[in-house]
């Protein structure tokens, strides 16, 4: 396969171990090794450095079946690229692996949504998707990926991006084999309490499955989720594909990690099914 259609870590030895071990035994200490299983439409998922958000995101991995083709939707947090990239084919290289492109889903999504661009020069840099990967590989290690990443806050586009993913994995018959992963952190930077408030509004909107109060909550109370835009569209796709509820598995903030509640990030996993 030609080098450009390898993706290698951006983040590895930063946000997580770039040793396989090393990560295999972080991750193993982070999940809930007692957590009942469920087959989830879709999920929220933070991306920051393991020791801030790992254990939010271990714990909402560790209470889900993996499936075979994961739809990955997180900001772009680099600029580059298009301002709505899918990387239509390749791999991506994790310590834990290589995971394939889907790259039979991504033409169909890319053929049916005209937002879209094939385009990896967004995906080259970006860690909001690449940190979700190893927990998804330490459960299950044969899945495939459609990776996207949003630069865009129009609402309208958002929900036919989500709504053309809905219809293509409804159309493919492909609804029990894929699972769609928002990825995003909450609040940025702002006092514990301050924070966890707006949080609980953004949350409660996400838990409603509701992405048009989730839109003006972050634009009416100024929360710094980064992002909102792919949890728009994941929640716009999960209730075409027959998502009725919500849980949120595990609420904190960088501040309960490290003790200094002056300036904290918030994270947030959440399940959908």
């Amino acid at each position: 396969m030609e080098k450009s259609k390898i993706r290698k870590p951006a983040v590895a030895g930063q946000f997580y171990p770039s040793s396989a071990q090393d990560l295999k035994n972080e991750i193993g200490k982070l999940i809930d090794k007692k957590a009942a299983k469920s087959d989830v439409i879709a999920c929220m998922l933070p991306h920051a450095g393991y020791a801030y958000s790992g254990k939010v995101a271990a714990d909402t991995v560790s209470s889900m079946n993996i499936k075979d083709k994961v739809i990955l939707i997180g900001p772009n947090h680099t600029g580059y690229g298009a301002t709505f990239s899918i990387m239509a084919e390749g791999i991506w290289q994790t310590p834990l692996g290589e995971i394939k492109i889907d790259n039979g889903l991504t033409r169909q999504i890319l053929s049916r949504c005209k937002y879209l661009e094939d385009d990896n020069r967004a995906h080259l840099y970006e860690h909001s998707l690449e940190v979700e990967l190893p927990f998804l590989q330490y459960f299950k290690d044969d899945f495939e990926i459609v990776p996207i990443v949003v630069l865009s806050g129009e609402l309208v586009i958002l929900k036919a991006i989500g709504r053309d993913i809905a219809n293509v994995i409804n159309e493919s018959d492909a609804k029990s084999s894929t699972i769609i992963v928002a990825s995003t952190d909450m609040t940025h930077y702002e006092p514990q309490d301050e924070a966890v408030q707006k949080d609980k509004e953004a949350i409660q909107a996400i838990l409603e499955l509701d992405e048009e109060k989730l839109t003006q909550k972050v634009q009416s109370l100024s929360i710094s989720m980064c992002g909102w835009a792919p949890t728009v569209v994941m929640l716009a796709a999960a209730k075409l594909l027959g998502a009725q509820k919500a849980k949120l598995i595990k609420y904190q903030t960088s501040g309960d990690v490290t003790g200094d509640k002056h300036s904290v990030v918030g994270y947030a996993g959440i399940i959908i099914y």
